[in-house]
């Protein structure tokens, strides 16, 4: 049986292939684990040089799989999600996303944590939490006001309605828009180039980049994950994820 994670060390950059295509690559604990020591590793590793996160050129991810979500709730910072998250926050190297198809919930928040984000035309990036009771995570309330803007956030996180990749590119959620089927050979062309570079100067580069913000960013995710597990365990959400697993339109107007 193939492994949810695929992990390929090429030339200096380490590819992570979500590869749960069967499930639409919905996220388990199991696979945050699987990311979270593969990102400590190489952040360790000076012959990874260049990260590249990916799905497939059709599907980056479908976000959390329900069934185990509403199974295994994440109850605080102290669970694999999170350790996935912080320690891709705390990245040292370059991180690039190639996003092809939909980019959902979580899928959408990780990339605030990549420095380069290519994607195809094909990409939908939805971040529905309000849709589903509940509160915003991985400090995309910080993050994602400041990568696209107070407006567009807002609008994103409030609606939370799937954004098309021409509105990405145009609110500087992704760096490049391309054909599905050209994504993850240019997600690799520009992952060599930044491997070729000095690592050193790139690693360093990144750090004062994001020296402003670090603390901030992890604030922040702690903040929202108290919220998250709160509002999981409220009656919106309850309605939310019934109606889903029902397949019907969730009813909010008593809550």
């Amino acid at each position: 049986m193939s492994p949810p994670i695929l992990a390929l060390r090429e030339a200096g950059v380490l590819t992570l292939t979500f590869n749960r295509a069967d499930k639409k690559n919905a996220l388990t604990q199991e696979m945050y684990g699987l990311l979270h020591r593969e990102l400590q590793q190489a952040a360790g590793d000076d012959a990874v040089r260049v990260l590249v996160l990916q799905g497939g050129q059709d599907l980056f991810t479908s976000g959390n799989d329900v069934t185990e979500f509403l199974q295994r709730p994440p109850g605080g910072l102290d669970t694999p999600v999170f350790d996935f998250l912080r320690s891709l926050a705390d990245f040292p190297k370059p991180a690039i996303a190639a996003v092809g198809g939909p980019a959902v919930g979580i899928g959408t928040t990780m990339l605030l944590h990549c420095d380069f984000v290519y994607c195809g035309d094909n990409a939908l990036f939805s971040v529905p939490f309000v849709n589903l009771g509940l509160a915003p995570e991985a400090a995309s309330s910080l993050l994602l006001p400041l990568r696209v803007g107070p407006a567009a956030a807002a609008e994103m996180l409030m609606f939370g309605e799937p954004m098309a990749a021409d509105d990405a590119l145009a609110v500087g959620l992704a760096h490049r828009v391309l054909p599905p089927q050209q994504l993850l050979d240019y997600a690799q062309a520009q992952a060599r180039k930044l491997a070729a570079k000095p690592s050193a100067s790139l690693v360093l580069t990144k750090q004062l980049l994001r020296k402003a913000q670090r603390e901030a960013v992890h604030a922040v995710m702690a903040d929202e994950a108290w919220h998250f597990a709160r509002m999981l365990q409220g009656p919106a959400a309850k309605e939310a994820f019934s109606a889903f697993l029902a397949k019907r339109k969730p009813d909010f107007s008593k809550l």
